[in-house]
């Protein structure tokens, strides 16, 4: 895979998961503001997590580190990638169906483990109800994330990057539907998170045979190569649970405060907007690009491609970052201060964003790093680095809840991300010049810095001066806006003078993409 189409297959992951993104915003707006911060959400927030929590094992994660290598050398080696994917489809259909069950039976242990904080009060029995019904969600999306991977690996990006849009399109339809017929949008919203799982699996099936990638359940077969996947996929079995123990840990922290699950779950749902746009697109993308370039020896194309991503990562998340972090309230009231949610849920919701924000860099090159490790089969040492971020997470989050109280999470996540990339990156010291960014993207770094902190004083300023304006009922939207384009214009005046970037090169690439 040429830069261009690298970076070309980035733009294209990254449109649809903007887009999904934006539409996940719109429906925690609509949440926020029809169901609101208190026990349902929190109830609500408790039981979506519990199939996202295993998705994890079992779907982008796990599974997907090993997975998609394999395939994607299969693929250029010319060996027989259909054969081997069918039988990774069977062995995880079934696994996920035995799960499926246990957890439908066991749900009340579940949700104890999880949302300790619950028992005793109506939460408890809530999520007990709705993780009934949203957890036959992993079978589906686990299965989804087998075909987009395999579509990604054989160069096919947009169906899979545009598979997870389906699921916040019917989710604000459905709740748009409940209120508007006066019944309780909660209802509607949990019941239509496994009829979108549905549309997921079935848009990338479609897309997979179109792509002549036709796979067909079966009986599971016990074969070398299966072996292989699954002594490649514990270790990162291990190391997505060590990072779902991060998740676990702070939501038990926050389950002992009122309405902190919710304030946690919203603010993370703004600062995944330009993680999911830019750090994982770029994972996408670079993972099978670099495992077919190891394959073919290709070292310096290697490299050129992680420091290319890397340099494409950081000069769109750093702005991000210091823009979460020097504007957190007008963009969390504007965006969720509305129907049941008050200004000092908003006050709450934004303390939360600044704090993720200083996180957002290191979120984005764990996304950039860890392929270095994937692309050659090697599951274990992010496995070991992630053991000592949880040891790291674990402690801050519940040695200072009685301190700062409900915060505490957020800041134990922040700081376990950057861990988690300093362990990355000296531990892929050791793979030689190909694990090293080129001289090109230090340079561009510094750049780039100075731009996001020129910008970030911009959108102080501006917002000090905008501060009545941003609370009145309906301009407040025009402002919101008007911020963020004086932001934009800022970072691209600053880029530009700097030497962050250059529009010509943009121009460049844009030509050559058509």
């Amino acid at each position: 895979m040429k830069p261009i189409k690298l970076i070309s297959g980035v733009m294209t992951v990254g449109f649809w998961t903007l887009a999904s993104r934006v539409l996940g915003v719109v429906r925690e707006v609509m949440i926020l503001a029809l169901i609101g911060p208190g026990p349902v959400m929190d109830a609500f927030v408790a039981a979506f997590r519990l199939p996202n929590m295993f998705r994890r094992f079992f779907a982008e994660g796990a599974f997907n580190a090993a997975f998609v290598p394999m395939f994607s050398k299969k693929y250029e080696g010319g060996e027989d990638p259909i054969g081997f994917a069918r039988d990774a489809l069977n062995g995880l259909a079934l696994v996920l169906m035995i799960l499926t069950g246990l957890a439908l039976i066991f749900m009340p242990g579940l949700v104890w483990a999880t949302a300790g904080g619950f028992a005793g009060d109506a939460r408890f029995d809530l999520t007990v109800g709705f993780g009934r019904i949203v957890f036959p969600y992993i079978l589906l999306i686990s299965l989804a994330a087998l075909f987009s991977g395999a579509l990604n690996a054989a160069g096919h990006f947009a169906a899979a990057a545009a598979a997870p849009v389906f699921l916040n399109i019917f989710v604000c339809t459905a709740m748009a539907v409940g209120y508007w017929l006066g019944q309780e949008v909660i209802w509607w919203l949990i019941w239509t998170v496994p009829l979108a799982g549905v549309a997921q699996l079935a848009l990338v099936w479609v897309a997979a045979e179109r792509a002549d990638i036709r796979l067909r359940p079966g009986r599971p077969r016990w074969t070398p190569d299966m072996k292989r996947l699954l002594m490649i996929a514990v270790p990162a079995a291990l190391a997505g649970g060590v990072m779902q123990v991060n998740l676990l840990v702070g939501q038990q922290v926050a389950s002992h405060f009122d309405k902190a699950v919710g304030w946690l779950y919203a603010a993370d749902r703004l600062y995944q907007l330009p993680l999911g746009v830019v750090g994982i697109a770029v994972g996408i993308v670079l993972l099978p690009d670099l495992s077919r370039r190891l394959k073919a020896q290709d070292d310096s194309g290697a490299r050129n491609a992680f420091s290319r991503a890397g340099e494409l990562s950081l000069a769109i998340t750093l702005p991000c970052a210091v823009a979460l972090v020097a504007i957190p309230l007008p963009l969390v009231s504007v965006l969720f201060e509305r129907g049941a949610t008050t200004f000092a849920d908003a006050q709450a919701m934004a303390l939360a964003v600044a704090v993720y924000g200083l996180g957002l860099p290191a979120f984005v090159l764990q996304k950039v790093l860890q392929p270095l490790f994937f692309a050659r089969e090697d599951t274990r040492s992010p496995f070991r680095y992630a053991v000592w971020a949880m040891v790291i997470n674990a402690a801050i989050a519940i040695g200072l809840a009685p301190v700062i109280g409900w915060i505490a999470p957020a800041i134990a996540t922040t700081v376990a991300g950057w861990t988690m990339v300093a362990q990355l990156a000296l531990g892929a010291r050791r793979m030689g010049d190909v694990a090293r960014f080129d001289a090109r993207f230090f340079s561009r770094l510094r750049r780039i810095t100075l731009a996001s902190a020129l910008m970030g004083a911009a959108l102080w300023g501006a917002q000090e001066l905008m501060a009545d304006l941003l609370r009145m009922p309906v301009v407040r939207y025009a402002m919101l806006a008007l911020l963020i384009g004086i932001g934009i214009v800022a970072y691209a005046v600053a880029g530009q003078l700097v030497g962050a970037f250059s529009m010509a090169e943009l121009r460049g690439i844009v030509r050559r993409r058509k």
